[in-house]
């Protein structure tokens, strides 16, 4: 067998189109979506996902600001900026892309963002909604594991009442995932450096998701016949220096039913729910929602 390749850069486009029509209907009633991009220093990958970012922006509508900021900023320069975009009513979401140079506290950055304005889903109010549920649809959701369930929902791939493994617990996919994951009644199981037994939790799942950072890690040993592979990876091969997952996607396509290639598989659908994030917010703020 052969798995469907889950075409992400085609659903993530559908997406854009589908804000694109919402941004248009708000900017008829004189309501111009705008989001802050804040980037420090001058980290190349950095720069590149703002750029890619930004011009998600041009293509559904929205008005996108950038504040680049030099590597030695100090913390109090970096929370006055934020405070001030928390301010102005322009404003509708703020993107700190990260990580930050040595020095920043990226949790205190993450926290002082409104989380009305808090396009990544970071903020402690949104993944707590997310986490218990109470007022989950005003919540605004990460973007990669938002992304990732309406993959699979576009797919028309059954999450409800499957078992789904998510390798990695970081609080910007593995654990949000597994929230939403559970949200969609799906039995969920969080894989980490500590778990024991890894290959045979693995080979249980029906909907299997790596995203632990670590080049061609879920080889086809550790899927089962007809599984569901999201792979959230995004590394160099160090022979190559080629983008690759972490999952090592010629052996595990032969035994998946659908699987998401590395690149073009779940980070077009991050910016896209970034768009969307953004949509979403402003339709917060002017009470649309």
């Amino acid at each position: 067998m052969s798995a469907k390749i889950i075409d992400g850069k085609k659903i993530a486009q559908e997406i854009k189109n589908e804000v694109k029509i919402e941004v248009e209907k708000l900017k008829q009633r004189g309501i111009e979506p705008t989001l802050a991009v804040v980037i420090v220093g001058d980290d190349p990958a950095s720069r590149s996902y703002v750029n890619s970012k930004k011009k998600a922006c041009g293509e559904v509508g929205i008005n996108s600001v950038e504040f680049a900021l030099s590597k030695d900023t100090t913390q109090e320069e970096l929370e006055s900026l934020i405070d001030r975009l928390n301010r102005d009513e322009k404003i509708n979401g703020i993107l700190v892309q990260l990580p930050l140079p040595n020095g920043l506290d990226e949790k205190r950055i993450c926290t002082k963002i409104l989380p009305h304005k808090d396009v990544d889903g970071f903020h402690p109010l949104n993944v707590g909604m997310v986490a218990t549920g109470i007022e989950f649809e005003r919540a605004i959701k990460p973007c990669t594991p938002f992304g990732i369930i309406e993959l699979l929902k576009r797919e028309n791939i059954e999450i409800k009442g499957k078992h789904a493994v998510v390798i990695g617990r970081s609080n910007i996919v593995g654990k949000p995932l597994a929230l939403l994951l559970l949200r969609e009644n799906a039995t969920v199981t969080i894989c980490h450096s500590y778990t024991k037994d890894l290959k045979e939790i693995c080979k249980q799942a029906d909907i299997l998701v790596a995203a632990v950072g670590k080049p061609r890690f879920v080889t086809s040993d550790m899927v089962k016949e007809g599984a569901v592979v999201i792979d959230v990876g995004i590394n160099r091969d160090g022979a190559t220096q080629k983008l690759v997952g972490d999952v090592d996607f010629e052996t595990v396509e032969k035994v998946a039913s659908f699987i998401t290639p590395v690149p073009g598989g779940v980070g077009p659908m991050t910016v896209a729910m970034l768009m969307k994030n953004t949509l979403f917010a402003t339709m917060l703020q002017n009470n649309l929602v």
